[in-house]
């Protein structure tokens, strides 16, 4: 091992071990205090990395202004690019209901892994602009995630497939189906015995209902399903503890204590209505003596675990082994006894789980994760009926998907018969095997032996170049169709916007199939639910797609028995080796939004990586074999071998490894070709979330990781308020003393009519990064790309800081979101030379683009770096398919100026001009900024403040609110309340494995 790391990691062990009145910390450099650290802090804006920073003959911006008449500066530096002339067509006549400059809502959804999430679709002049949540909608009760957020982007993505391909070269559906007609029509005289669609899960009705009448038309036929994100084990789970497949709906309003095998359910499926139920039981206000508990067990950091009050890092071996003792010790029969051996603190947990879910029956909730084997599912389902949580915190229903059972045995199935021969049609609908298919399977080359090879989607990928044909897809914003929520709730998907590029649906091309001949996909959709909406069918249709659900088409709920025999369980032998991990990627998931660069340019909420994917080791594998964040090493498993960068991740399991899906494409058409590393080929269909028997090797290399963590320094203060409940409790301003208006030296100025503010409750904030993109999408938030975030040049106007407190290898975490804060006393507004800063009379502190010159001085001046600066021309203003999805109640602004958080100004004026067009004062709650309304948990309240009654000054009354760094006088407009934790009195954090460094 390398000597300066073993200096630099025994370094921040003996740092983390002395009292300091600095507890929390961002990354591993920032502890070590490194040379290189110290160095990038020196200055916001190094001259080494800002070539713009000069003129072309060394002098200086300042020296320039100083030389310089302001008249000029004003006038030739402003900001403001050559815009080509455009010819403008007027309406012809006018359409219906549509107003200029006011926008309409569109009731539809967003699908992940084939399960929608309500989406109100915002639509300015027939363009749609912006996602908003559904308050109708069970999956999102008004907010929404970032895949959501980033529709609107993969909408009008000009790389999206745009024409027929056949052999890669352009074709047209008429040829398609040309080709197409006879291989069907020899499918009929086999009864379709060669016939195989392959498609994702699907949760359509409309949808299902057509896979049936093609089963009918062709008995022989099979309808096979593939997700790399699936639910095989949850599914087998139900079936080994009821003997049969449930879906799981967990109602966390109900939940006072909660145990997390792995299960990451702020992630993903279910997040949005989850994470609004699981902070509902966690808002604390003046008075509260009460909040949930969570316990979590995991391998690998996540954002429930990050929200939990207590978290064990602990193998998956480990896990299951923890589950056979807790179901064991709960009186639960099992075929055979545990044996592994577990440790300590593992023992210390299993008491103290067992003494509280005995406490809590009815008002607990026992959950496991997808990557968990079988049997874990099963212990959960046990112990939730053991416990009485069954019909309480989780209720049950029939699956939600359609079709098919298994997805591992269908792939596999269907592998083997086209290697047999015995396929002879292959059509492939908006998945991509080629790239996610289970190693072992050998799935591209059993499909090049398929005689005729279809495929639907919306890019071109690794499996068009194997197929004969390709067709392009419609975006979900660009067709007619229906999916269920996680509840099963129907949702009527309806389009914004006329196909940009041709593409045909999913149902049209079933349609096809079944009829020779293409119906709309929305005669289609309504043929189907003509029968079903009960009552009068017009005022129902019209009401279920302008409330965006089908009224009563939840799922049935069932009371599934536990089965009267002993749970199967088996767990692995316990092993002191390494474990490779696989989890979904927090932004381009299982890669389907590899071509979004909102998303990859989004931080990872925990590691803040962006662009890329790294290889995560824990801070003491990573000591051991000597490897620093940026080395690259190589991961070799009995499945492969791969290269890529190693990233040290607080709080990971001692012997995990873990790696995320999703990257390492090689497609020279998409932009994360060449980003990353492929895991993918690591996946078996045997170990499909982890494997054992895992080597390490440095490869003498070494690369920047393109992070966010080490940007924006705070000079050291302390930015965040953490504490637990019981000091809440005993003391409930935790210590400290309320800033009051003596605090400034300055004259305060007095706010006659509106002064806008805002507070975001850190305690219920679960980092999901949802405030980002709707801030992105509102405010037209340019992408900077890899090499600009490396130079720390990123332009998102709201970022979520993460904090650790505690020691490597089990911190505690908190996330804070941070935006413009609109100091009342800003030290933005003084050092501005042409006065592009100001603060408005309601207290907004206003950045005017046309006079912004690129000083950089305000930037400078701002204690919370929060003002970003575009060097370039980010903003695209040529490719015309992108113009369309701008707001445009939002500049576009071109590059040389500083921009930050406006509050959404545009937003508050709207409501202004409503409220004084009916005579009225604007309602408080009547304004929601964009990061507001998209937050699942609620957590950011925005109002005005001079309005005693309204939420946003009730919140800042709170005894745990804050003012972040108002020791300087700035009077923030933004506030905080405190972090608060409930952890067990006989389990306190510093007691988990590793908590002391």
């Amino acid at each position: 091992m390398p000597s300066h790391e073993s200096a630099i990691v025994s370094q921040i062990r003996q740092r983390l071990q002395k009292s300091s009145k600095r507890e929390y910390w961002r990354c591993l450099d920032e502890l070590a205090q490194t040379p290189e650290f110290l160095k990038s802090l020196e200055s916001e804006f190094p001259q080494s990395l800002m070539p713009l920073s000069q003129s072309k003959d060394g002098e200086t911006r300042r020296h320039f202004l100083q030389i310089m008449a302001a008249s000029f500066v004003l006038a030739g530096l402003s900001g403001c690019g050559t815009q080509s002339a455009k010819q403008i067509v007027p309406y012809r006549q006018q359409p219906e209901d549509l107003i200029p400059g006011k926008p309409l809502f569109y009731a539809t959804a967003v699908t992940l892994n084939g399960v929608a999430s309500g989406v109100l679709v915002e639509s300015n002049m027939g363009r749609p602009t912006k996602v908003e949540g559904n308050p109708d909608h069970p999956s999102s009760l008004g907010a929404t995630d970032i895949f959501s957020q980033a529709a609107i982007l993969s909408l009008y993505d000009p790389q999206r497939s745009q024409s027929v391909l056949n052999q890669n070269r352009i074709s047209t559906w008429s040829d398609f189906t040309t080709a197409l007609a006879p291989v069907l029509a020899e499918q009929e005289s086999k009864q379709g015995a060669g016939l195989r669609v392959l498609t994702g899960a699907v949760t359509s009705p409309t949808f299902a209902s057509q896979m049936q009448a093609l089963a009918k038309k062709f008995p022989k036929f099979k309808w096979c399903q593939y997700e790399p994100i699936s639910r095989d084990n949850s599914r087998a789970g139900a079936k080994l503890a009821f003997g049969e497949d449930v879906n799981c709906i967990y109602d966390f309003t109900k939940a006072d204590m909660i145990v997390s095998f792995d299960a990451d359910f702020l992630t993903g499926v279910g997040s949005v209505r989850y994470a609004h139920d699981f902070t509902q039981k966690r808002t604390v206000r003046a008075g509260t003596t009460q909040m949930s508990r969570l316990y979590v067990l995991e391998s690998t950091p996540s954002l429930t675990g990050a929200a939990a009050d207590h978290k064990l890092p602990v193998s998956p071996v480990e896990i299951e082994t923890i589950a056979v003792r807790l179901v064991s010790g709960a009186g639960i029969s099992l075929d055979k006894e545990p044996g592994n051996a577990v440790s300590a603190i593992q023992e210390k947990w299993l008491d103290i789980l067992a003494k509280e879910l005995d406490t809590h029956r009815g008002s607990s909730l026992i959950l496991a994760g997808e990557s968990q084997p079988p049997f874990v599912h099963a212990a959960a389902h046990a112990l939730n009926a053991h416990f009485g949580n069954a019909g309480k915190t989780v209720r049950y229903t029939v699956p939600l998907e359609a079709g098919v059972e298994g997805q591992m045995q269908s792939m596999q199935e269907l592998t083997a018969e086209m290697s047999k021969g015995d396929v002879t049609a292959l059509l492939i609908i908006d998945t991509n095997p080629a790239y996610t298919a289970y190693a072992d399977l050998k799935f591209a080359e059993a499909m090049a032996k398929v005689p005729f090879r279809a495929q639907m989607g919306l890019y071109k990928d690794e499996t068009t170049n194997l197929c004969h044909w390709h067709i392009p897809q419609t975006h979900e914003f660009e067709a007619w169709s229906d999916a269920r929520g996680h509840d099963g709730t129907v949702t009527i998907l309806q389009p914004l916007i006329e196909p940009l590029y041709n593409g045909k649906s999913q149902h049209e091309l079933l349609d096809w199939l079944l009829n020779r001949e293409i119906h709309t996909s929305y005669s289609i959709l309504r043929d189907f639910w003509q029968s079903r909406i009960t009552g009068d069918f017009e005022k129902g249709w019209r009401r279920a797609i302008h409330d965006g659900i089908v009224a009563d088409s939840a799922l049935p709920e069932k009371n599934p028995a536990i089965a009267n025999k002993a749970l199967a369980a088996n767990p692995t032998k316990s092993e002191k080796e390494n474990y490779l991990l696989f989890k979904p990627d927090p932004s381009v998931w299982d890669g389907r939004f590899a071509n979004n660069g909102w998303l990859h340019e989004l931080p990872n909420p925990l590691t803040k990586l962006t662009w890329e994917n790294a290889i995560l080791l824990s801070p003491a594998l990573a000591t051991k074999h000597g490897i620093r964040d940026g080395d690259s090493i190589e991961v070799r498993t009995d499945a492969a071998k791969l290269e890529g960068v190693a990233m040290i991740a607080p709080g990971q399991e001692d012997n995990c490894i873990a790696m995320t899906l999703g990257y390492g494409r090689s497609l020279p058409n998409c932009i994360a070709d060449g980003l990353g590393c492929n895991a993918y080929p690591h996946r078996t269909s045997a170990a499909p979330w982890h494997q054992p028997h895992v080597a390490l090797r440095e490869l003498g290399s070494h690369s920047t990781l393109a992070t966010t963590q080490h940007h924006h320094s705070m000079e050291g203060r302390d930015p965040v308020r953490m504490a637990t409940l019981k000091e809440f409790i005993t003391d409930p301003h935790l210590g400290t003393e309320k800033e009051g208006e003596e605090s400034s030296v300055y004259p305060l100025h007095k706010y006659e009519g509106h002064a806008w503010g805002m507070t975001i409750d850190l305690n219920v904030c679960t980092g999901c990064s949802a405030c980002v993109l709707a801030c992105q999408s509102e405010n037209n938030i340019p992408i900077v790309g890899k090499d600009e975030i490396q130079r720390g040049r990123e332009m998102h106007w709201l970022r979520i800081d993460r904090y650790y407190k505690g020691g490597l290898e089990n911190p505690e975490t908190v996330f804070e979101p941070l935006a413009c804060v609109h100091c009342e006393q800003a030290p933005c507004e003084p050092v501005c030379p042409v006065g592009a800063t100001t603060h408005s009379g309601e207290g907004l502190n206003q950045m005017v683009y046309n006079r912004c010159v690129g000083t950089r001085y305000c930037s400078n001046n701002c204690p919370y770096k929060v003002r970003r600066f575009n060097f370039y021309q980010y903003s695209d203003i040529e490719t015309p398919a992108l113009q369309l999805m701008h707001n445009p109640d939002v500049t576009v602004r071109d590059r040389g100026v500083m921009e930050k958080c406006t509050y959404c100004v545009q937003r508050i004026n709207a409501a202004k001009i409503e409220a004084e067009k009916e005579s009225r004062p604007v309602k408080d709650g009547e304004i929601k900024t964009a990061c507001q309304a998209a937050c699942p948990a609620s957590a950011i309240v925005f109002g005005d403040i001079n309005d005693s009654q309204s939420a946003v000054a009730t919140l800042r009354g709170q005894p745990h609110a804050f003012g972040l760094l108002s020791e300087l006088g700035t009077r923030p407009r933004t506030t905080y309340l405190a972090r608060l934790r409930n952890p067990h009195p006989e389990l306190e954090p510093a007691a988990a494995k590793g908590a002391s460094a």
